[in-house]
């Protein structure tokens, strides 16, 4: 192959490569953009489906009647199965871009929407939880109070309101974890907090029940010391209740010891 020799033929060489990468790229584009073509139309026929779907099997009417005492008014705006079909929708797209990107010869950009479509699950069920955790942290914020005032406390509301917070915090640090926001710091920080609630309730049971269980203590010590006199005292007047059978003396014909019997020298002497 001889060099090149001036600045026509170079430019005209390198137009020439261009444009044979851009016929030979021609086919790829293609074959990308029907796949993306046929993504987008089978996406939008998924989540109309999955919409349709919901919507019959009342997903809406359900959130709406429940979750209006916990989201308030917002939650007639907010309609489960929109969300849904839009989750699909995306999802179906980004495994036809993933799809396109091979095709055109993009690993980097396919192994970028790779990750975003592992991601996803990771969101969903962090917005699953963050979503139910509210209506089950009311749900038994109201079993609480029921029971509580029933049992006959006074502070059953307060008692409520502790569960419900607590229900809610634990959710939002399991939904971050789920994300893999800072886990190591989150489970860091849930640790800390069970071990700080685990030392208030140990110290506010050891000083605060201090003379409860000194009561405790005591009335278990009586009540054994009471139950082993009465298990001494039944003993004894049982003892004392048995009757005592005598010993007959023995008899004076027995006593006195009856003769040996003679033989027949002693009786006869005189047959010797």
């Amino acid at each position: 192959m001889s060099g090149v020799t001036d600045w026509g033929q170079a430019v005209f060489l390198s137009l020439t490569n261009a444009l044979n990468s851009f016929l030979n790229a021609i086919p790829q584009v293609i074959g990308a953009l029907l796949i993306i073509i046929i993504g987008w139309v089978i996406s939008n026929l998924l989540a109309r489906l999955v919409r349709e779907v919901l919507e019959r099997g009342g997903a809406d009417r359900l959130f709406a009647k429940h979750g209006g005492a916990v989201y308030g008014t917002r939650s007639s705006a907010f309609q489960p199965s929109v969300v849904a079909s839009e989750v699909v929708k995306w999802i179906v797209r980004f495994i036809f871009l993933i799809a396109a990107a091979n095709v055109l010869g993009m690993p980097q950009i396919s192994l970028l929407l790779n990750q975003v479509l592992l991601w996803i699950p990771n969101l969903l069920v962090a917005a699953v939880i963050l979503l139910v955790a509210p209506l089950l942290a009311r749900f038994v914020r109201g079993a609480i109070e029921v029971g509580a005032g029933q049992m006959g406390f006074s502070n059953s509301a307060l008692l409520g309101r502790i569960a419900e917070i607590a229900i809610v915090a634990f959710a939002v640090l399991v939904a971050i974890n789920q994300l893999g926001i800072a886990a190591d710091l989150i489970n860091i920080l849930f640790i800390g907090v069970v071990a700080a609630l685990s030392l208030a309730f140990g110290l506010a049971f050891g000083l605060g029940g201090r003379d409860v269980a000194t009561r405790i203590t005591e009335d278990w010590y009586q009540g054994m010391s009471s139950a082993t006199e009465k298990v001494l005292e039944a003993a004894s007047a049982a003892d004392a209740s048995t009757p005592s059978i005598p010993i007959p003396p023995p008899s004076s014909r027995s006593a006195q010891a009856s003769p040996a019997p003679q033989s027949d020298l002693e009786r006869d002497p005189d047959a010797i």
